[in-house]
């Protein structure tokens, strides 16, 4: 078993790991100082970033694991333990979305529940006894400025529901050291987007929230910034957020009306 020893390093729990945000993320983290266990499904990807970012292993390990399933959950936790004796972050940023055409001609349309709502509330699960009862610790949930303003019926309602289950959750842990923050990306480059014809800055504005929120804890950033700006539309004028939706984001994702 590894311990972190340098003061302000945390071990954090990093879901997704293996691209876009999640990547930019491990670096920005690694390059902070931080103790990282990078969990993602996709084990060569996985492995090359956790040798980049810590050649000799003690400060970054890879755990491949499918956060959709029971037994992967419990085992990416059980490693982390086992390697560095306890968590003190959870970041659960694996997501995905309906890739092409709509989502009710998808196969299977509530896997976008199961991985970005389901397992986020699971992997909580099980690091909050441990962060209760030594009274630290932080979750941190990748939401998306789509769980306020809709685009998208599947991916909205799961990133809706990590919106209100943090924000919940934040208020039920009041008191108890262990914090709960949102982080809610508009559009950025990453392979979710790709077919998006949006103008997008990189993953790294997302990391660098997420570090920054570990260090200053808050209960939710939306970034890039100007994506409150279209919240606040869609909350005041739901008629004309309609329309901006339907000529550009709507047109633009599946090139259609």
């Amino acid at each position: 078993m590894t311990s972190p020893s340098t003061p302000g390093r945390r071990v954090v729990v990093l879901t997704g790991a293996s691209s876009g945000i999640g990547l930019a993320t491990a670096r920005e983290l690694a390059a902070r100082g931080h103790a990282l266990v990078l969990a993602a499904r996709r084990e060569a990807q996985l492995t090359a970033l956790a040798r980049e970012l810590d050649p000799g292993g003690g400060r970054v390990i890879a755990v491949p694991a499918d956060v959709a399933d029971d037994s992967s959950r419990r085992a990416l936790i059980e490693a982390a333990r086992a390697h560095f004796g306890q968590i003190d972050v959870l970041i659960n940023n694996a997501g995905v979305t309906v890739e092409q055409g709509w989502w009710w001609d998808d196969p299977d349309p509530l896997r976008v529940i199961r991985i970005n709502l389901e397992a986020p509330i699971e992997l909580v699960r099980l690091v909050l006894p441990e962060m209760r009862s030594r009274g630290s610790g932080h979750i941190v949930n990748i939401g998306s400025v789509a769980g306020r303003a809709a685009t998208n019926g599947m991916y909205s309602a799961s990133k809706f529901g990590i919106r209100g289950f943090s924000h919940g959750l934040r208020r039920e842990l009041l008191g108890s050291g262990v914090d709960v923050s949102l982080i809610a990306p508009g559009f950025v480059r990453s392979e979710m987007t790709a077919r998006a014809r949006l103008p997008m800055p990189g993953p790294e504005v997302v990391a660098r929230a997420v570090a920054d929120v570990l260090e200053r804890p808050r209960r939710e950033v939306t970034v890039p910034g100007i994506y409150r700006a279209v919240a606040l539309l869609d909350a005041v004028l739901p008629g004309l957020a309609d329309r901006i939706v339907k000529r550009v984001v709507i047109a633009r994702r599946y090139g259609s009306r």
